[in-house]
């Protein structure tokens, strides 16, 4: 007999959610916005990307994510340049300023976090560490 976990699916997926969200407000530069964020993201753990790759990566149609990188330009967050082995293409890089905006978000949300987790019971934070391996695990197979 199949267990209907329809109840249990939608709690999880709310209060993930709403983790997603305080976690997405601690950010680095308030104006950025999220998909901005997540193309530079990209950009410092995973190199350099042509605009075709990085939209492919997000989800998201070229022109857009060339709206996106045209916005991150202007702030001086990641630039164009000609890709050395063939220079028809152009790969998208990130900056310093890009890489430090990154890594003061980063920093941020892994702060905030820390702080709700201090205030949780010992067995809750080992509970939520062994559900957050879990969910990886579920999510990448």
């Amino acid at each position: 007999m199949m267990t209907d976990l329809s109840s249990d699916a939608s709690e999880i997926r709310a209060a993930t959610m709403r983790l997603a969200r305080h976690l997405r407000q601690q950010r680095a530069v308030k104006t950025m916005s999220d998909g901005q964020f997540a193309a530079l993201a990209v950009l410092r753990y995973r190199g350099p990307h042509t605009l075709t790759a990085l939209a492919e990566r997000e989800g998201v149609s070229a022109p857009s994510m060339n709206r996106t990188v045209n916005s991150l330009e202007e702030e001086g967050y990641a630039t164009r340049e000609p890709d050395p082995l063939d220079r028809r293409k152009v790969n998208i890089t990130i900056t310093e300023r890009g890489t430090t905006v990154v890594d003061e978000t980063v920093h941020r949300r892994d702060e905030w976090l820390a702080r709700v987790l201090a205030d949780l019971p010992a067995a809750d934070r080992d509970t939520l560490l062994a559900a957050a391996r879990i969910i990886l695990e579920a999510i990448e197979r």
